[in-house]
């Protein structure tokens, strides 16, 4: 799949990626490559950098 626009975070960017729980377009910048996610969603996931994330919570 190809990914066109661009990063619905910054904004400013191209994205490149898109987030597997909310569907976000991310750039390099905005994307955690390690979990598949964006971000927000990354935070969301994983409020303490301590913590494994677990996607199936979201």
């Amino acid at each position: 799949m190809s990914i066109t626009g661009l990063c619905q975070i910054c904004e400013s960017r191209p994205a490149e990626y898109q987030c597997s729980n909310c569907g976000t377009l991310a750039c390099t910048a905005h994307f955690d490559q390690s979990h598949g996610l964006c971000t927000t969603c990354v935070k969301t996931a994983k409020p303490d950098s301590n913590t494994d994330v677990d996607i199936h919570r979201l």
